[in-house]
């Protein structure tokens, strides 16, 4: 997994795997979604990130229990 933050852009991309992106989708505004040729999610981006983290120059990563308490994703047709 690969974190970036760009300064410049104010983007934080995260990538899961390395492997070229086939595709992107805006899902909602300023989030964006990279696919591979199969269709799977490879990574995500986060534009105007320092307006929608903590920090973008900041990260924590935690082995732990998954937060399987919030509220369940809204199906769209």
């Amino acid at each position: 997994m690969k974190v970036v933050y760009d300064p410049d852009k104010d983007i934080l991309q995260i990538s899961f795997v390395e492997t070229t992106v086939e595709e992107t989708a805006q899902i909602a505004p300023g989030l964006v979604l990279d696919y591979d040729e199969d269709g799977n999610v490879i990574g995500f981006e986060i534009r105007k990130a320092s307006t929608k983290v903590d920090s973008p120059y900041a990260i924590s990563y935690l082995v732990g229990e998954a937060n399987v308490d919030k509220p369940q994703p809204i199906a769209k047709d």
